[in-house]
């Protein structure tokens, strides 16, 4: 698959061809719906927490006698039968959403997602990718200027795939809520998928190769 080049400013200086390995994988949804599944139940925290009748304060004395008063027998003012007394089977912070997907399916589900994104004319393939200061309004600039320049770049939103830390992308990046900077090695499906356009440097193909592919 051959796509083009394109310089910071937007203009095409070449073609490469993109490894088939990575880019040119026959895509099987069920397999990246299992995956996005899996990796959304694993960013779960399972924060919801309701106290059962032993957690709630108070409760300790019996409110009456057993026998001899007419009404019903209670051992506790905190039973879940009683207003501000436990909750039967409410959420608890033990519950372990956790699902595991072998390592080989997670790596098939991404490279899946670059070939879709590369099919789709969806991947805008740079020679370089550098700003000089950690500037909002520095990568603005730059990504309105491969918009304008770049015809299958139009609105919509973007990932910004690097092949090594670069602070500079990373905090400019923070202020854009339709942006998003990510390291190749750390690259994942359920990001892949949130943004629309892939934005990826030349060098970070190789990371990628060298990441995900064994």
């Amino acid at each position: 698959m051959l796509v083009n080049i394109y310089n910071q400013v937007g203009e095409k200086i070449g073609e490469r061809k993109l490894p088939s390995e990575v880019f040119n994988l026959k895509t099987n949804f069920d397999l990246i719906s299992q995956v996005v599944y899996a990796q959304l139940a694993n960013r779960r925290q399972g924060n919801a927490h309701t106290k059962d009748r032993g957690e709630v304060r108070g409760g300790g004395r019996k409110p009456w006698r057993q026998k001899g008063t007419g009404r019903a027998r209670v051992g506790s003012i905190r039973s879940p039968l009683w207003r501000g007394g436990g909750i039967t089977f409410g959420p608890r912070k033990e519950r372990n959403f956790e699902k595991k997907i072998p390592k080989k399916i997670r790596r098939k589900a991404l490279l899946m997602v670059l070939s879709e994104k590369a099919k789709n004319n969806l991947l805008i393939l740079l020679d370089d990718l550098k700003i000089e200061k950690p500037k909002t309004k520095l990568l603005k600039e730059l990504v309105e200027n491969l918009r304008a320049n770049i015809e299958n770049f139009k609105k919509g939103s973007a990932l910004i795939i690097l092949p090594e830390m670069d602070k500079n992308l990373l905090l400019a990046s923070k202020n854009i809520s339709e942006i998003l900077t990510i390291q190749a090695k750390d690259l994942n499906v359920v990001d892949l998928l949130s943004f629309k356009y892939l934005i990826l440097p030349e060098k970070a193909i190789e990371v990628i190769k060298k990441t995900f592919l064994k």
